[in-house]
């Protein structure tokens, strides 16, 4: 049974996360990738900055890139999760969870407790951008579930544009 709810606040952070290697300027980029420019954004996520830390949050979104993206099965997840443990906890308000961690890291937790919470209760709807030469991911809030890009301004935009291009220039 599944039952740990994950908030709009996890779903911010592993959207964070997911998107921390954009193309700037047409090359690819990762915000995680200089130690000084992770730390900074672990600070601000509210993530500890240890070394440790750092390359476990670095290897999962990886692998969450890839499993969002189709390229591979939720299973690889697996070798993520050792030492992360929920532990339930009863009060006037109810039944909570909450999250205990044995040697795990505390971000890379907390992203894949996000996606799991996505995936049951908005399957489908974290995706990569449709644009090919963006990669950035989406949470489609839409009712129909129809979005396709990170951002109708720019990717979007630029989408329906070189559609438009291609149409007339056909004609």
């Amino acid at each position: 049974m599944d039952v740990y709810a994950t908030t709009p606040d996890d779903e911010a952070f592993l959207l964070d996360l997911l998107n921390t290697t954009p193309v700037v300027d047409g090359s690819p980029t990762d915000v995680l990738a200089d130690r000084a420019d992770a730390t900074r954004w672990m600070r601000e996520h509210g993530v500890p900055t240890g070394d440790a830390e750092w390359t476990a949050l670095v290897r999962v979104r990886s692998v969450l890139q890839a499993i969002t993206r189709g390229e591979q099965s939720p299973s690889a997840l697996q070798s993520h999760l050792d030492g992360v443990r929920l532990r339930p906890a009863a009060d006037d308000d109810g039944l909570h969870w909450q999250l205990e961690l044995d040697g795990a890291a505390v971000g890379a937790a907390r992203a894949l407790l996000a996606w799991d919470g996505l995936r049951l209760t908005s399957p489908g709807r974290l995706r990569p951008c449709a644009n090919t030469e963006c990669r950035l991911f989406l949470i489609d809030r839409s009712k129909p579930n129809t979005a396709r890009w990170c951002s109708m301004a720019t990717c979007g935009n630029r989408m329906k544009a070189r559609r438009h291009y291609h149409r007339t220039r056909a004609d």
